[in-house]
């Protein structure tokens, strides 16, 4: 593999993974009629122990998600009646995010939908594949998350922009 090839890797890498997000969000909303978020949401507040419900901050870190991205997904799902906010019992300041029983109820019923789309979408996968393929995303987020590049001023950037545009 020559040089350039091997710097090609990172790039392709990284515009495969999004193309990949955008078309889990696309059959997502298409096959199951509700966005990736929801479908998220949904699912976090289904695990066992998180009856009484969440609070917001923790949501929003668990799902890796925006306070204002959330915010909207949770204001829409409680006009449709699956998810609301209750008073914190020890925080009245607080409010908890919890599946209402028709939230559950709905969540139930996606169940053999979900069970099928992973199947259909996992499909040239082995069980092993999965299992490493999990592995080796979990390395990624992780490293993802821990980047820390040198701040450089816009001013710098502008001028980049300008030498490059020049030359061209």
């Amino acid at each position: 593999m020559s040089a350039i090839e091997t710097k090609s890797i990172p790039n392709r890498l990284f515009f495969r993974l999004f193309q990949t997000g955008n078309v889990l969000q696309r059959q997502v909303q298409k096959e199951m009629g509700i966005s990736t978020v929801q479908w998220a949401v949904l699912g976090a507040l289904s695990r066992p122990g998180y009856d009484e419900g969440i609070s917001f901050n923790q949501l929003t870190e668990y799902l890796v998600v925006s306070r204002q991205s959330l915010d909207g997904v949770l204001k829409r799902m409680e006009r449709d009646g699956h998810v609301e906010r209750v008073p914190h019992p020890d925080d009245g300041r607080a409010r908890l995010v919890r599946l209402t029983a028709p939230g559950r109820t709905y969540w139930e019923a996606l169940q053999q939908r979900i069970a099928e789309f992973y199947a259909q979408g996992l499909k040239g996968f082995s069980f092993d594949d999965s299992v490493n393929f999990l592995h080796y995303l979990s390395k990624f987020q992780a490293d993802l998350g821990s980047i820390a590049l040198e701040r450089v001023d816009t001013a710098d950037l502008d001028s980049i922009e300008e030498s490059a545009i020049g030359q061209s």
